[in-house]
Formats: C-alpha cells, sequence, structure tokens
C-alpha cells in the first residue's frame, strides 16, 4: 500500500491509498479514515460503499462520516466504485448512465468487463483482507452506502453474514432484477441469463436468506430516483418475513449528498452500537 495522501480530520486521519490489485487486475485506490482513538488500540471497521455516479473521493469529501466515525471510535473504509486505468475497458462514456464506474459491485462474467470488474471480489477477500493486514483494525466490521453502494451493502452483507456484524443503507437500489436501471446494469455486467441476478437483488436475498440481526435502511421521499430504486419491495418483504428493522422514507429529501450528510450520524451510531 503506497499513501497517495494524508490530511487531519476530527483528531484522527483520513488517508488514501493505492495497491496493485490481483483481483481487478490493476492499480487501485481506497480511502480509509482512522478515528483518534485508532492511535491506542484497534477500531472496528465500517464499510461505505459509494454509489456509482461517484468515486470514492466524493464520498470523502461530501458524506459527513468522519466526524461521526471520530466520536464512536470507528474507522471507515471507502473502496473505490470500480477499476480505473487506461488498460481497463469503459461501461460506458461519461454521458451514458453506466458509466465508467459502473462496478455494482458484482463479479462481472461478460467480456470485455470480465478480467477486471470484479468488485463484489475484490472489497469481500483483497481489500478486507489488505486492510487488515497494514490498518489498526479489528476484525469486525459493518457495511452500509448509498445508491448503487446501498445495494452492494445490502448484497454483500445478506450472503456473506459471518462477514459482517451490522448492516445499513441509504437510498439503495433494493430491487435491481425489477427496475430498468438495474436490469441494464445486471445484463450489461453479468449477462442475459436473469437465473444468475437473483444473488444481486436485496429484496429476492432478504426473502431467501433473512437477516441475523436488525437492518436500517433511509431513503429520501423527493428521490427523483424513486421508481428505480424501489424501496417498496424491499419494505414489504421485511413486513412479510417479519425481519426486524427500519426503512425510514425521509420527506423532502432527495437523492444527494444532502440527504446522506443529514443521516450519516444515525448511521455510525447504528453501527456503531452493533460493533462496539
Amino acid at each position: 500500500m503506497d499513501i497517495v495522501s494524508q490530511h487531519r480530520s476530527f483528531g484522527g486521519v483520513q488517508a488514501v491509498y493505492s495497491h496493485p490489485s490481483n483481483t481487478c487486475g490493476c492499480e487501485m485506490r481506497f480511502a480509509a479514515y482512522l478515528p483518534p482513538q485508532a492511535a491506542d488500540r484497534d477500531v472496528p471497521v465500517l464499510w461505505y460503499l459509494s454509489g456509482g455516479a461517484e468515486g470514492f473521493d466524493a464520498a470523502v469529501a461530501r458524506a459527513g462520516f468522519q466526524e461521526h466515525a471520530a466520536r464512536r471510535g470507528l474507522a471507515v473504509i471507502f473502496p473505490d466504485v470500480a477499476p480505473r486505468g487506461d488498460s481497463v475497458a469503459r461501461c460506458g462514456t461519461a454521458a451514458d448512465d453506466l458509466g465508467a464506474g459502473a462496478g455494482f459491485y458484482v463479479n462481472a462474467t461478460r467480456d470485455p468487463w470480465r478480467p477486471n470488474y470484479r468488485m463484489y471480489d475484490y472489497i469481500l477477500h483483497e481489500l478486507r483482507g489488505l486492510v487488515l493486514d497494514h490498518l489498526p483494525l479489528e476484525d469486525r466490521h459493518g457495511i452500509t452506502g448509498h445508491a448503487a453502494g446501498g445495494h452492494g451493502a445490502l448484497t454483500l452483507a445478506l450472503r456473506n453474514s459471518e462477514m459482517f456484524e451490522s448492516v445499513t443503507a441509504l437510498a439503495p437500489v433494493a430491487n435491481p432484477t425489477s427496475s430498468e436501471w438495474g436490469r441494464r446494469q445486471l445484463s450489461t455486467l453479468l449477462g442475459s441469463d436473469e437465473t444468475t441476478w437473483s444473488v444481486h437483488d436485496a429484496t429476492l436475498l432478504l426473502d431467501e436468506l433473512g437477516w441475523k440481526g436488525d437492518i436500517l435502511v433511509d431513503q429520501g421521499g423527493d428521490d427523483a430516483f424513486l421508481d428505480l430504486l424501489r424501496p417498496q419491495a424491499l419494505a414489504a418483504t421485511m413486513a412479510r418475513r417479519r425481519q426486524p428493522g427500519q426503512v425510514r422514507i425521509q420527506k423532502g429529501y432527495d437523492h444527494s449528498f444532502y440527504f446522506v450528510n443529514t443521516f450519516a450520524g444515525d448511521h455510525v451510531q447504528w453501527h456503531a452500537e452493533r460493533l462496539n
């Protein structure tokens, strides 16, 4: 791991690292916030997965997690949303709603994306092992994310409940197999065989597997993408399964970082109570 940048933040350190990735076949970057408590002891980890429209750097600067993490004694790891570089195939152009960062937290099975777009394995195994080896972290993990990152947080946690103690999401893509945008992401990266899509749909996974604890989801009531996100499908499944948790529709809030920043403290507290 090489340090790209490092800044003091709320008594802790916000850093960006780069490293060669065997999983993604290219150089990868990620950010890590270490709270002041990490100077004296190992601390639990909260993973924040960014949405597909921006890289991790936007969340680091605008999501507002550092102050709350410093108060609660949590580290926050911000992976990138997709592999990058001149040798990496792009899923679209800047004007395309798939975009160059459309990893969607899956292991792609279609060429030309298959060799590099392996964000599921990268986060779950390679990056997890890397940060535990090199940073003062406990092997206790919570996971959250926004939009496509919320989809990633829910699906990674539901499929790997032994690896995460807590899960939340902010405006997640909750039922991608039933939304036009989600189906486009899945078909681009995984192909047309829809039987391979269900393991990347939080609503279907929750119905099949459940979750060992409780779940918190916040959704802006004035989000322009509500029809694509489908929080109602996830809420209905939680109710039918009697799954402990909350899906909170926040009146007047949209899909922006103003929404994320407003509720970041609630989510950090939720994870801190379950990790500490």
